[in-house]
């Protein structure tokens, strides 16, 4: 599987750093340009995660990223039509991994901040729109912007994340084809031991942080 690693940083910069349904009346658009002037501040300040503080930089994510992205929904859109064949117990596995797979992607785009700005472009939707696509691009010191555009949507603890397109590809397309390869040779439960032993992998072989 394809992560998309080396961009997830432009990801990431987007997540909030504050508790889920604070702000949950503010804008999306709003909300997105606010967090990410947080997240930025924070991963070119903080020097334990400019070291590469593993446990510090999990705990930023667990307690202030996850709250903001719509796993379940995520997940699901990624398994595709296989998604009604799971049973619920496959279901919470199948989250379960994903989420922490990308928890771990998060936690290795994290030192990887260092000079990155966002620029937004307008966004175009209805007062009464249930769901929104924020666009923006990450201007780097060197090389061209990367296209990062989110969708969200609005739930009753506020706006939240569940899909990014990144230099025009969807996250969720992305993994979709990958998981249907798995599901095709192994099932579902395939599908969630694959995901458990990459996850394994990444537990024990933790991203080094970016030269500065």
């Amino acid at each position: 599987m394809n992560p998309l690693r080396r961009l997830f940083a432009a990801f990431f910069v987007a997540l909030s750093l504050t508790g889920a349904g604070v702000h949950a009346q503010e804008a999306p658009d709003a909300l997105i340009r606010r967090v990410s002037e947080e997240i930025l501040d924070i991963a070119k300040t903080d020097k334990q995660i400019q070291a590469g503080d593993q446990q510090r930089i999990m705990e930023v994510v667990q307690s202030k990223i996850i709250p903001h992205v719509d796993f379940p929904r995520m997940t699901a859109m990624a398994t595709g039509r296989f998604w009604r064949e799971a049973t619920p117990e496959q279901r919470t596995a199948l989250t379960n991994e994903f989420k922490t797979l990308l928890i771990y992607t998060y936690s290795g785009a994290i030192s990887q901040i260092r000079n990155q700005r966002l620029d937004f472009k307008p966004m175009r939707a209805a007062p009464d729109d249930a769901e929104v696509e924020v666009r923006s691009s990450v201007i780097q010191a060197r090389g061209e912007p990367i296209q990062l555009n989110y969708r969200l949507e609005k739930t009753p603890n506020g706006w939240k994340i569940f899909d990014v397109n990144i230099l025009g590809a969807w996250l969720v397309e992305t993994y979709k084809g990958s998981f249907a390869s798995e599901i095709s040779r192994g099932g579902i439960d395939g599908l969630i031991r694959t995901l458990a032993e990459r996850n394994k992998r990444l537990a024990a072989n933790p991203p080094r942080p970016a030269l500065k």
